[in-house]
């Protein structure tokens, strides 16, 4: 078993260049660009540091992803590891639970887009700007797999260059002096206005939540192994390139804006990148970052509807979802997932018609309890891998995490700690209200399928052999 990657009737579509940039876009979305507003406003300067631990943690799941996905890569990776290593019941779990987790981040980016939107046209209402974004992307996701992959390049390309543009203009205001911002930009906006830890430690802690939903889509590089033209060359190239993006992009960014303004300026709702534009007062650049951050939250809700496409298919062909769903288009691509997921994201549409000022909190608490199930079926389906291998019953990855086990085990406490923190929360505390119903749904769901077809939910997988 292990090494070779099954042919799923998929097109592998997706180039080395693609590849690459999936993963880059992935570890910059929404999060950073319109939720860190509000976690600087509850943590100040000190969410640097919440970014870079978090980030530490990014790293250590990423690479037990990608041992995993150099064993075996299979589209619909995490799902498929869970099955094997831990059961049927929670491969199934998983796919549905990281299904639902792109579906509300998808409503989630829809919002976003919307409310950069109303940057420029204060009048459309909300909704109508959500609607509108999902119909096109829909439409870009049924046509091909290049089609998706071309359009995540290319948006990851104008993020990653705007984020190398905002920190060389933020340097030069800090180092130069000029603009409207030149005169109070400095290092000393870091520690000045009551501290590293204006709020205490305890309210650094509590952003960590947030901050784990801005690095949701890391992971995104495992659906698209079935579907990687080389996947044993681009995927570790791809997660190996993780922690310099994390330190330039998240750590790096935040830093420098946060010396170019100081952290009592930026407020809940307001992307922390328009809003230090405008203060630098550059010419139309506040309404350039507007357009990059627009890009992000497009990109990442197109990103939504492949992976959740993928997730229903893989369901579909397990038995675990209709088969229908397994179906492709003449195009290779999932039509049907992708429509369903579709028609769930414009929930979203209705939640910024109801509630548009709330539906941003609410869409992303769920997705980070959903993201954070996940984390945990990929960490601890590599800790029974490397037991497997050890024992000598699988073979070795070529792409071994360092240290083994035991960065799987750390970042097992953190997502455990941080899931304390969202139950402690009352504000977040609703996301795992509705994880404890989706639970119960889909056992409900597995007790049927249980009855109906005993087969479907006997252990499958790689039968583990004796090797060496």
């Amino acid at each position: 078993m292990g090494g070779d990657a099954p042919e799923e009737g998929y097109e592998r579509g997706l180039g080395s260049r693609q590849v690459q940039m999936i993963a880059i876009g992935g570890a910059i979305g929404v999060g950073l660009f319109l939720n860190a507003g509000a976690n600087i406003a509850k943590a100040g300067p000190s969410l640097i540091l919440m970014y870079a631990i978090a980030g530490v943690i990014i790293f250590f799941i990423m690479r037990a992803l990608g041992e995993l996905l150099l064993y075996r890569p299979v589209s619909g990776s995490f799902a498929e590891y869970s099955r094997e290593f831990l059961g049927p019941f929670f491969g199934y779990f998983t796919a549905w639970t990281y299904w639902l987790m792109w579906v509300v981040t998808g409503m989630a980016e829809l919002t976003a887009a919307a409310i950069y939107i109303h940057y420029w046209f204060e009048s459309i209402p909300q909704w109508v700007s959500a609607l509108v974004f999902l119909v096109v992307l829909f439409v870009a996701n049924l046509i091909s797999v290049k089609l998706f992959g071309e359009i995540e390049f290319w948006a990851s390309m104008i993020k990653v260059t705007a984020l190398i543009g905002m920190i060389v203009v933020g340097l030069g205001v800090l180092t130069f002096g000029f603009s409207a911002a030149g005169d109070t930009a400095s290092v000393t906006n870091l520690w000045a206005f009551d501290g590293f830890f204006p709020k205490g430690i305890g309210s650094s802690l509590m952003t960590l939540q947030g901050v784990m939903f801005a690095y949701l889509a890391v992971e995104l590089v495992g659906v698209t192994a079935g579907e990687s033209e080389n996947p044993e060359k681009t995927l570790p190239k791809a997660i190996n390139t993780l922690p310099w993006r994390i330190a330039l992009f998240y750590v790096g960014a935040l830093t420098v804006i946060l010396c170019v303004v100081k952290w009592t300026e930026f407020a809940e709702g307001v992307s922390p990148f328009v809003k230090a534009f405008a203060m630098i007062g550059i010419p139309a650049g506040a309404g350039i970052v507007n357009f990059v951050v627009l890009t992000a939250a497009l990109s990442s809700c197109n990103s939504g509807m492949y992976s959740t496409g993928r997730m229903l298919r893989n369901l579909g062909a397990n038995g675990e979802a209709p088969r229908a769903f397994t179906k492709l288009s003449a195009t290779k691509t999932p039509a049907l997932g992708i429509t369903i997921s579709v028609a769930f994201m414009g929930i979203g549409v209705v939640l910024n018609y109801v509630v548009p000022e709330k539906a941003f909190a609410y869409v992303t608490s769920v997705a980070t309890a959903a993201g954070i199930w996940t984390w945990l079926m990929i960490l601890i389906s590599h800790v029974l891998y490397r037991r497997a291998v050890e024992a000598g019953r699988l073979p070795a990855s070529s792409f071994p995490a360092p240290g083994g086990a035991v960065g799987s085990w750390i970042a097992i406490a953190f997502l455990l700690f941080v899931t304390g923190l969202i139950a402690y929360d009352a504000d977040s505390r609703v996301c795992l209200y509705v994880m404890a119903g989706w639970s119960a749904a889909l056992a409900a769901g597995w007790f049927v399928l249980k009855a109906r077809n005993p087969e479907v939910t006997s252990r499958r997988g790689p039968e583990f052999e004796k090797v060496g």
